[in-house]
């Protein structure tokens, strides 16, 4: 015999179904982009969202069905057979929930969820307690498995395509409620399959305690459904709306920061269909937060990302990467479009601010990629992009270039020599080369200077100005100061023992030994070792160093001048303006830097130098020209009072080898080669 559905608690039970298969499809987005263990508690929350959302549904619609007659519930059974819809979403979810899943995988997964439901539904059945016994049509029990197993593989193949949604989109809804119509329909077909016999011929009706213990169980089960629906949509939206804002914006700008950007790839951009990237940065900056603090830089920048919002388009999207650094996604195509709002920038950053009491001037530079041409992808991309940002830097600062096939073989050759830097010293490939200094008014050698070569095995012979920029960046040139000293002091020390020269040797510091706080110990170790006197010993520091920061830099050289170094100040003139400190600078030499040397028949470069040399006169310290190459060089020089040179005219850098080789021939004829 069977009996009748209760019309209002059949569509609370569809209701029921489209919300749980609505939570879901947003539960389902959050397992596919998240990673590591907010991934395994999305999945846990989707998983008994799926779960707990169909076996409600399921229970309220057996709940609906009236046989007239005493029906209870097995509880334990009950809640029992939740564990398979759960278990099988969970799996199933597992299976699937990945950015990219093959025909086969939903095809496993949707037998595994169908299966589950199935399991959860006839054993749902099973917990009927009825005065006879329940046994069902085959074919109707085969057709509501397979619409179990149809409807779970549409639902993994739905949550897969809507996964990039987030926000409420009618499309998801539509999805929900067919999803609620095909969750409905396994259901009722599977209780049309079912057959009620009765022990004896009289049917009793149903008491008042009986339809109390159902009105209860409907109750809890409603009850339950949409709390846990509730917990669902109350984290979503906790997380879209409060940690998203922490997770995804920048708290000082207000603006989408790096994780917002590897989002925009993985949601928004379609290398396909081009589009551009702006990667803009700050000239100076530094200087800016080292001189009035880092408060005034966040006030500098909060400006700098309002005027960056003024000049993109309802098209754009703006990124702070961190620091100075910022990122412009444009959609244009168009190349002369790309540099109109380039040009723009720049236009826009480099106009005064005002801070304060201060009125300050910076300049922004701007390296463009555009996609496809330049990659598909966020890394290559943003790559490309930061290789021409620093390409506009090298040219002259606030400018924009575009990323080209000889930045980006320059940027591989970089990549290869900084990979090789850090074995080059284990492997021997530096070689130190000399260049002397010669005095013209005694026609003697009254030092050296000591030059870094590397040799590299497969591109040969690599210049300093290539390398020692890239060992900065890395500190690799930090340990290959400290070696250069040891093997210049022990050198120094044999030519010494063996009566060859008794001169001093210099050798070049890097701002980044200054930084690290290990010169004295370098210096100190390197003497020791070698049992060099101080004298014997300079250091050539640049005017970039020596501005960087003075008062430690002055600490610093006061304790390797007490154990007798000498200190030079090199390419003086090219650098930041040091004439205001130069006099509190422990600094016994004056370098005349080799640009002015070159251009010294030019009235305004010999004006240049003959004021060098007075204020080294004044300041009671020595002088030597660089770049010394000619006789008409020689000449104009020593009318002006300079008489130490260095350059080609007296010796090229030359190894070890040589240089003995050269000292004995100028010792002999006192007359440089």
């Amino acid at each position: 015999m069977q009996g009748h559905f209760n019309g209002w608690i059949v569509l609370l039970s569809f209701v029921i179904a489209v919300m749980a298969s609505y939570s879901a499809l947003n539960l389902a987005g959050k397992i596919t982009r998240s990673r590591g263990k907010n991934r395994t508690v999305w999945l846990v929350a989707g998983s008994l969202v799926m779960g707990v959302g169909v076996w409600s549904m399921h229970f309220v619609g057996m709940l609906a069905y009236h046989l007239h007659t005493n029906v209870t519930y097995d509880v334990p059974i009950t809640l029992l057979s939740s564990l398979g819809s759960i278990l099988a979403s969970f799996i199933a979810f597992q299976i699937t929930a990945r950015s990219y899943s093959s025909a086969w995988r939903y095809g496993i997964g949707g037998l595994i969820m169908g299966c589950g439901i199935v399991t959860m539904h006839y054993m749902g059945m099973s917990a009927m307690r009825i005065p006879g016994q329940i046994t069902y049509n085959p074919a109707l029990w085969l057709l509501s498995a397979g619409i179990a197993l149809v409807a779970s593989y549409a639902a993994l193949y739905l949550f897969h395509r809507l996964r990039q949604v987030q926000d409420f989109s009618l499309w998801k809804l539509i999805c929900a409620i067919v999803m609620g119509i095909a969750i409905c329909g396994m259901h009722y077909t599977g209780m049309a399959a079912a057959q009620f016999t009765y022990d004896g011929d009289i049917q009793h009706q149903a008491t008042a305690g009986d339809e109390q213990l159902q009105l209860f169980l409907l109750t809890g089960v409603a009850v339950s459904t949409f709390v846990i629906l509730a917990v669902s949509w109350g984290a979503i939206f906790f997380e879209r709306h409060v940690l998203e804002k922490m997770a995804y914006k920048d708290q000082l700008t207000n603006l989408p920061n790096r994780h917002d950007l590897q989002r925009y790839f993985g949601e928004r951009f379609e290398a396909s269909a081009g589009g551009a990237l702006l990667f803009i940065d700050l000239d100076r900056f530094k200087t800016i937060n080292d001189t009035l603090g880092h408060d005034f830089g966040d006030l500098l920048l909060r400006q700098v990302a309002d005027r960056l919002r003024a000049c993109i388009g309802d098209i754009d999207t703006l990124f702070r990467l961190g620091g100075d650094e910022f990122l412009i996604i444009t959609k244009e195509t168009d190349a002369e479009k790309i540099k109109q709002l380039a040009a723009s920038i720049l236009h826009g950053i480099k106009q005064a601010y005002f801070i304060e009491d201060h009125e300050l001037y910076v300049t922004g530079s701007i390296g463009i990629s555009v996609a496809p041409l330049h990659g598909v992808d966020r890394s290559s991309l943003l790559k490309a992009a930061d290789t021409a940002m620093y390409n506009a830097k090298n040219a002259g600062k606030n400018r924009y270039r575009f990323f080209d096939e000889e930045m980006n073989r320059s940027q591989l050759r970089k990549l290869l020599l900084e990979k090789d830097l850090r074995k080059a010293m284990i492997h021997e490939e530096f070689k130190i080369m000399y260049q002397p200094k010669w005095d013209t008014g005694t026609n003697r050698l009254v030092g050296m200077e000591a030059l870094l070569r590397w040799q590299h095995p497969q591109l040969g012979l690599v210049s300093p100005g290539e390398f020692i920029p890239i060992a900065e960046d890395t500190g690799i040139i930090v340990p290959l100061t400290r070696w250069i000293l040891t093997e210049v002091c022990a050198q120094n020390k044999r030519w010494n023992d063996q009566n060859d020269m008794h001169v001093s040797i210099s050798v070049n510091m890097s701002i980044r030994v200054f930084e690290s706080g290990l010169l004295y110990e370098m210096v100190t170790e390197a003497l020791h070792a070698s049992g060099l006197p101080g004298g014997r010993l300079e250091l050539e520091i640049t005017e970039s160093i020596a501005m960087s920061d003075v008062i430690d830099t002055i600490r610093q050289l006061h304790t390797v001048r007490e154990l007798g170094v000498k200190v030079s100040l090199d390419d003086f003139g090219t650098g930041y303006s040091s004439l205001g400190s130069l006099d509190e600078l422990p600094v016994d030499t004056l370098k005349i830097d080799q640009t002015f040397i070159r251009k010294s028949n030019q009235t305004p470069k010999q004006a240049i130098i003959s004021n060098i040399i007075t204020i080294a006169r004044n300041l009671n310290m020595e002088v030597v020209a660089e770049g010394v190459e000619t006789s008409e060089q020689i000449e104009f020089l020593q009318s002006r009072g300079c008489h130490v040179m260095q350059g080609y005219y007296y010796g090229k850098p030359m190894s070890v080898t040589d240089i003995s080789s050269w000292l004995k021939h100028t010792q002999s004829s006192k007359v440089p080669v």
